[in-house]
């Protein structure tokens, strides 16, 4: 069966639209109508005149896509596709770590259940997370769940951050040692890396960024080879757009397992069968909601 075919065909009939994340497998990118980043994904949603989405990508970025497009259908092709880093905390724990820094202004990265985010302040995305701690004017701040990340921000504020000890695991495992031998096997290539990164790996990047910031930067500099610090799924885009460039992952298997959960066949079944619908709590939602809508207030620093 040509999947890439039946899909499309399908997405017609049932006026859905398919949204992957840059992790995805190449295959899942290059049938999908969008790619970018989970919130971004998400803001899409809430735009497109579709009836249906169906979201390529992990369980807390359907949450988040159907709690900004609540009159639109959710499909997330694979039930399976979690991600651990969310998992490390729930609304009940961050219940309690409040409780133990009382007064503190509470962020919650993006890649947060719809529970966490329902008991945060503010939402923040790896690109965003700098602006967002800036405009917080309490002088404590609970930074949740990615610790590397948290690291990075606090670097930009004199205010205390306080860091839930979460972390990505596939960005949490490079290491100094594992950058330096590819900085020493490829003298001229820039070492870009991602904020979820481990600190110590995260001070010896080149440029720092999300995925979006990412494209763009290899897009748009000179150099020709780079050694890139975050998920291989980025290679697909990266690849597209600098034919002329070479591009090194900064370890074998810089792999997320849950993102590469997804096939084609996967997509083509749950738009069949119209199944893997998610749904959000409506009070949860709707406070985690306000989290997003007071981020997206904020205003850009460009």
């Amino acid at each position: 069966m040509d999947y890439k075919a039946e899909i499309k065909k399908l997405a017609k009939e049932k006026d859905a639209i398919i949204l992957a994340n840059n992790y995805q497998i190449d295959d899942i990118q290059d049938v999908a109508d969008i790619v970018g980043d989970s919130l971004g994904l998400s803001i899409d949603a809430s735009r497109v005149k579709n009836k249906v989405i169906v979201f390529c990508g992990v369980h807390f970025m359907a949450e988040t896509a159907h709690m900004l497009a609540p009159d639109k259908t959710v499909l997330l092709p694979n039930m399976d596709a979690g991600c651990p880093m969310a998992d490390m905390i729930t609304g009940d724990k961050l219940r309690e770590f409040k409780k133990e820094h009382p007064g503190a202004t509470t962020v919650c990265y993006v890649n947060s259940t719809a529970d966490v985010k329902s008991e945060s302040d503010l939402c923040c995305t790896s690109g965003n997370a700098v602006n967002v701690i800036k405009s917080i004017e309490t002088d404590k701040i609970i930074f949740v769940p990615d610790k590397n990340l948290g690291h990075y921000v606090s670097q930009f504020t004199d205010k205390e951050v306080i860091l839930y000890p979460g972390f990505c695991p596939i960005h949490n495992r490079l290491t100094p040692i594992q950058v330096e031998k590819l900085m020493d096997k490829y003298p001229e290539a820039e070492f870009v890396a991602h904020p979820e990164c481990p600190p110590a790996v995260v001070e010896m990047a080149h440029h720092v960024c999300s995925t979006s910031g990412l494209y763009t930067y290899c897009k748009n500099s000179d150099k020709k080879q780079f050694i890139i610090g975050t998920e291989e799924g980025v290679g697909y885009k990266l690849r597209l757009e600098n034919p002329d460039k070479e591009f090194i992952f900064a370890y074998d298997g810089f792999t997320c397992k849950n993102m590469k959960k997804t096939s084609l066949k996967d997509v083509y079944e749950c738009l069949l069968n119209m199944d893997n619908v998610i749904t959000v709590d409506k009070e949860v939602a709707k406070k985690a909601v306000t989290c997003i809508e007071r981020m997206l207030a904020i205003p850009r620093n460009e």
